[in-house]
């Protein structure tokens, strides 16, 4: 296959290269584009009023792999990938691995998962991994099963392309209790902004969040009907997966819209839909 490679957490990163020289070992032609330094919780975020800059790096890659340092976004990354840097798409987009986890709503923030969205959104199937600890550095159980999951033909040959979000505990590979696809969970945190005083005299704040596991199933506030929470009840959110040392492998999409929402509101908006004369 030929792979697009993409993260967060810079081009230097364990867990990417890891991951880069597993696929490449398995055969595969591998193409790397990540950010020159670490750009975690960014988002989708683009970078719109400066140039973006690429420089290919050879010294820390496997011969025949492609790599670039991209002064951007990880959202960049892949888009200046795609449209700049690789003569045809790639088969795939797989961002990571990501050091720490992208379990429930840290989708949101991470650019981990935005990398990977990036391909998706331009019809290419997409996976994000990431490895939910920030100090081990087991990455090898999960660019061996990245391997795996790449040449599956469920993935190889996708109807519709969809990002997958995969999470592996900290485990070594005798440890991982299996697989488990599974749902979005709720992963809250705790925000608190410590006060600080720079060598100026000048004030400034410093994030300092502490993360609360699921304290909650969100099927509970989705206002979905009885049978489809039934149904849904039955998969496992992804961060109860994790807290069971299960591999956790989530479908996402970028289509945010409400379908409760429709339901709910348009009856009561239908006055809205003719304005007044001005």
């Amino acid at each position: 296959m030929n792979i697009l490679i993409s993260n967060d957490d810079g081009i230097f990163a364990e867990g990417m290269r890891t991951l880069a020289q597993a696929l490449a070992d398995a055969g595969h032609q591998v193409t790397v584009v990540c950010p020159d330094r670490e750009r975690s919780a960014t988002g989708h975020g683009l970078t719109m009023h400066k140039p973006l800059r690429a420089e290919m790096i050879k010294s820390v890659f496997p011969e025949g792999v492609k790599a670039w340092s991209c002064s951007g976004t990880p959202a960049d990354c892949v888009k200046l990938a795609l449209g700049a840097l690789m003569e045809r798409f790639p088969d795939i987009v797989v961002s990571g691995i990501n050091h720490g986890a992208n379990l429930g709503t840290d989708i949101l923030y991470s650019g981990t998962v935005s990398a990977a969205m990036e391909g998706l959104m331009e019809g290419i199937p997409a996976v994000a991994v990431s490895l939910t600890s920030y100090t081990q550095k087991t990455f090898v159980p999960a660019a061996e099963f990245i391997c795996r999951l790449v040449s599956t033909p469920t993935v190889a040959a996708m109807a519709e392309p969809m990002l997958l979000n995969v999470n592996v505990p900290a485990l070594s590979a005798d440890q991982i209790k299996g697989v488990r696809v599974t749902r979005q969970g709720i992963r809250r945190y705790f925000d608190q902004f410590e006060k600080r005083v720079d060598p100026r005299g000048q004030t400034y704040y410093w994030l300092a969040g502490e993360v609360i596991e699921e304290i909650e199933d969100p099927i509970s506030s989705q206002g979905w009907p009885p049978s489809v929470q039934q149904s849904l009840a039955e998969v496992p959110t992804d961060v109860r997966a994790i807290q069971e040392g299960y591999i956790s492998i989530t479908p996402l999409q970028y289509n945010l819209t409400s379908v409760t929402g429709l339901q709910q509101i348009m009856p009561g908006l239908t006055d809205l839909s003719h304005l007044p004369n001005s």
